[in-house]
């Protein structure tokens, strides 16, 4: 859940207007179906029973549901995507657990509120005039919410206020991140220390994480923690480490006097490793690193300061994200939290995640007619909440969306199955499905496993790997690509 963006294609305003009119064309689709009512199929449609004799019996849902063992409930909905008719459910009307799933709806919210050409820009705002190299006033980052932004990217900006010649500045240098509101974790559940709940606010760098490395020598532990980019790896000292003979916990975390402070136990490490931890102060560690990158440029900095209000000047530089667009793809390819919930605050305008969620449930009842309960973007909080039935009623609406998610194949290596395109979502204990079957009667579908009573049971370190997790895991899946199997076995046209 916390992998970076991928950038692999362009989408352009046609392809998202095409999607987004496509529920439009079609009168089934006027009101897609959020509740357990089965719409006949249209005149000259065949109806499942006799599309299923033409073929070799398929396994019922029944019996592939009560192999796997996942215990709690499980739903789906299967619709006709040409048609709208809701072809199979199973407890479909059920609110359930969406997991990143819940990406899938943050990203029609985003498009239908920013539009597929909005970007996030980062400036460089000066308060007053450069004179003789020196900025005569304050220095400003000025973040505007981009979940993407990079330390190569600071890099760029740092390189391009030497260009104009700027040596230093006479006033303070200032991080504004008031574009969002300051959020110090996505879910409060979460074990502290795993990189996909990260802080949150206008200015992010890194996916809010800095990059912890650990090596067992003869004299000792020798560790480092770093902003790392492609070409620029600055050292980072407001986040720090130390390993500690223990056993458990695996890591502690206290944030004292602006500084970040991790402890690690000796125990679990090994000879030698990395991972990414949690930065919970976005605007300072931005800030810091940008104050480094400069200093490698010959530009001499304070230290940053935070600011709330925003600046008056001129801007010296800036960097743009990406198009909204292609964010998503990204986003929904690679799952990654922060920036669902970057770009839902950026289009909801709401002060907080929860607040933020519930518009994004209002604009969903009021666009496609279906209810949901969302306490944030990126479906990390197990308390969200939407039905299978809701979940595919509102793919039906936007065709085009299929374009940004991933292949999701079924099938196995001797036997290879249908492909869908479809967005993943997986918490303890839960597991979701929902997207696009392209062929002759294509297909729009959503699957929701949930034991939330096992879930719930979890304490402490449970939480980042809880016995039987993956095995569970690993079931949900498996029976999410046999329904998708016998669905395109029973409706193949």
């Amino acid at each position: 859940m916390d992998a970076s963006n991928g950038t692999d294609g362009r989408i352009g305003r046609r392809f998202v207007l095409a999607g987004l009119l496509a529920g439009v064309a079609a009168p089934a689709l006027a009101n897609a179906p959020g509740q357990t009512a089965r719409p006949l199929p249209r005149p000259g449609t065949p109806a499942p029973v006799a599309a299923a004799a033409t073929k070799a019996p398929a396994p019922s849902a029944d019996a592939l549901i009560e192999a796997a063992r996942l215990g709690g409930r499980v739903s789906y909905a299967v619709y006709d995507a040409r048609t709208g008719a809701l072809l199979e459910g199973r407890a479909e009307a059920a609110g359930q657990p969406p997991a990143s799933v819940a990406k899938a709806i943050t990203s029609l919210y985003a498009l239908a509120r920013l539009g597929p050409d909005f970007r996030f820009v980062t400036r460089l705002v000066a308060s007053g005039p450069v004179q003789g190299g020196i900025v005569q006033g304050d220095l400003v980052l000025l973040g505007a919410g981009d979940p993407t932004l990079e330390t190569d990217q600071l890099g760029d900006l740092a390189a391009a206020l030497r260009a104009q010649g700027v040596r230093g500045v006479r006033g303070r240098f200032l991080v504004n991140g008031a574009a969002l509101p300051r959020i110090a974790e996505i879910d409060r559940d979460q074990p502290e220390h795993v990189g996909y709940n990260p802080a949150i606010s206008g200015l992010n760098l890194n996916f809010n994480r800095v990059h912890f490395e650990w090596k067992r020598g003869k004299g000792g532990w020798q560790i480092g923690m770093d902003a790392r980019g492609q070409r620029f790896v600055p050292a980072v000292r407001m986040a720090r480490a130390s390993i500690v003979d223990r056993q458990s916990p695996l890591f502690t975390y206290q944030n004292r006097d602006g500084q970040e402070r991790w402890t690690v136990a000796s125990g679990s490490l090994g000879k030698g490793g990395s991972r990414w931890l949690p930065v919970r102060q976005p605007e300072l560690y931005a800030g810091e690193v940008f104050q480094t990158l400069c200093a490698a440029q010959g530009i001499s900095l304070p230290a940053p300061q935070l600011a709330s209000a925003s600046p008056g000047g001129t801007a010296l530089a800036q960097v743009a994200s990406p198009p909204l667009a292609e964010m998503l793809r990204g986003m929904l390819r690679h799952s990654t939290n922060i920036t669902a919930e970057a770009i839902g605050l950026a289009a909801s305008g709401a002060g907080s995640l929860r607040a933020s969620g519930r518009a994004m449930s209002d604009w969903l009842r009021a666009t496609h007619g279906v209810d949901s309960d969302f306490v944030d973007h990126s479906g990390l909080g197990g308390g969200s909440r939407i039905s299978a039935a809701a979940m595919a009623g509102a793919l039906l609406r936007v065709p085009g969306l299929a374009q940004l998610m991933r292949p999701f194949p079924t099938g196995t290596k001797a036997r290879q199955g249908p492909t869908a395109q479809a967005k993943t979502g997986t918490l303890n204990f839960v597991s979701g499905l929902a997207g696009y079957v392209p062929g002759a009667r294509p297909l729009v579908f959503a699957i929701f496993a949930a034991d939330t009573a096992r879930r719930d049971r979890l304490q402490g370190a449970e939480r980042e790997r809880p016995p039987g997790g993956p095995e569970w895991t690993r079931r949900a899946r498996a029976l999410q690509g046999q329904l998708i199997e016998r669905w395109a076995a029973l409706y193949p046209g």
